[in-house]
């Protein structure tokens, strides 16, 4: 996941940057999220067993990855992808610090593809662009935490 603008950083006098735009890069949040989707996320806000969030991997804290906070488990999270076959979540590396959830993803935009000439092709595309990301907590067995 690529973060667009990076992280935004306290500086003295002033106030942190509540919202920023992120990147997806790889298969692991499939279907709700696919490769090259853009993300809205909102930094510092409160996360939910459900909701989609961007954290630090714990091994490689200069990575970010977009994952689904399953539950809490003492002070940290359970993370999970969407799609089990991808692989790279707390099965991996067990439960996610709290202070390594950097955002909670609030929406996503699916660029428009540059081959797209099609006015009802584009028209599709305007319907399905822009989308909120929900909490959803009944999306598969695969949410429920092990």
């Amino acid at each position: 996941m690529r973060e667009q603008g990076g992280e935004p950083e306290r500086e003295a006098g002033q106030a942190r940057v509540p919202f920023g735009v992120a990147e997806v890069h790889g298969p692991s949040m499939v279907p709700t999220l696919r490769h090259g989707d853009r993300l809205l996320v909102k930094y510092g806000a409160r996360v939910r067993p459900g909701d989609v969030v961007v954290l630090r991997h714990p091994f490689q804290q200069d990575l970010l990855v977009v994952k689904r906070a399953v539950e809490r488990r003492g002070s940290g999270w359970w993370v999970l992808g969407d799609n089990a076959f991808a692989g790279g979540d707390s099965t991996d590396y067990g439960t996610v610090p709290e202070e390594l959830v950097l955002a909670r993803v609030v929406g996503r935009f699916r660029p428009r593809p540059s081959d797209q000439r099609s006015p009802f092709r584009a028209l599709l595309w305007a319907l399905s662009a822009v989308r909120p990301v929900l909490c959803d907590r009944s999306a598969s067995s695969r949410l429920r935490a092990r």
